[in-house]
């Protein structure tokens, strides 16, 4: 009898279109394929076949790192509009300050023994 393994976690299975690629990436590589291969062939005969390579493989990366990278679940241009609201378009200061006592505290402390009573009554208490 055959066995199949079968994911806990049955949101991680993504329904693939054609050539076992899913819709996205089917369209990231199109789009690919649609700017580099043009740059390609309209560059080769002006700046030569090695850099229309380097020409056209650069310009199609973006296509593939779009189409491959996923981090938490996220897409690449998910993860990039997180980073920017977060580092440019938010605020880094909290709309609110709560108040630590802990500071206060110290702050008592650190007043504890400056006078001539508590530094005679801190003495007494030693010996």
């Amino acid at each position: 009898m055959p066995y199949v393994n079968i994911p806990n976690d049955l949101s991680k299975i993504k329904t693939k279109v054609a050539f076992n690629l899913t819709k996205r990436q089917l369209l990231c590589f199109g789009g690919a394929a649609a700017i580099g291969v043009p740059v390609y062939l309209l560059t080769r005969t002006v700046i030569g076949n090695s850099a229309a390579m380097f020409l056209m493989v650069a310009l199609m990366l973006p296509f593939f790192f779009f189409a491959m990278y996923e981090r938490d679940g996220l897409p690449a241009e998910k993860v990039a509009r997180n980073i920017i609201r977060t580092l440019f378009l938010r605020p880094g200061l909290r709309p609110y300050e709560t108040e630590n006592f802990y500071t206060i505290l110290t702050k008592g402390d650190e007043n504890i023994g400056t006078d001539k009573k508590d530094e005679t009554t801190a003495a007494k208490r030693k010996t």
